[in-house]
């Protein structure tokens, strides 16, 4: 299983938000930090803020900040809110052509491995991952160029 890039931008953005503490978090910030672009990182604030995980402050001095203490948001609430959906076979997608679909076990026992990596998710929050996100405050970024948070 893979996840999307979407997911992946999202926790970096969430660790981010939390190392920044109070202070609002920027797309542009966000950008430069991780080499990703702003159309990307724009799309990755907007469906965290939709789910309710982040919050956009409008205005000249705008920015993101968490919604919850990060002590609240679960990492498996992140993965369902980021991903667009989780088909793992063909049988899963829409347009569904495989021959053995009728009989075939495999949804069964895919479905229970994704449901058990998801709960595994939610015994974790992002607080679970505050070293790593303390360490985006120490690194300097290189203008116009991301640094790899475990260079």
């Amino acid at each position: 299983m893979r996840l999307t890039m979407l997911t992946d931008y999202a926790l970096r953005l969430l660790m981010l938000a939390q190392a920044a503490g109070d202070r609002l978090v920027t797309i542009e910030e966000a950008t430069r930090r991780y080499g990703v672009s702003r159309g990307h990182m724009m799309k990755v604030a907007n469906v965290l803020t939709r789910a309710g995980i982040l919050v956009a402050v409008r205005g000249r001095s705008g920015g993101l900040r968490l919604a919850h203490p990060p002590e609240e948001i679960r990492l498996g609430a992140v993965v369902r809110a980021t991903e667009p959906d989780f088909a793992l076979v063909e049988c899963y997608t829409t347009g569904n052509g495989c021959a053995i679909t009728g009989t075939c076990r495999l949804p069964r026992i895919l479905n229970a491995g994704l449901a058990a990596f998801v709960a595994a998710l939610d015994q974790y929050t992002l607080a679970d991952l505050r070293h790593s996100a303390d360490a985006l405050m120490l690194d300097s970024v290189p203008p116009g160029g991301a640094r790899h948070p475990d260079a």
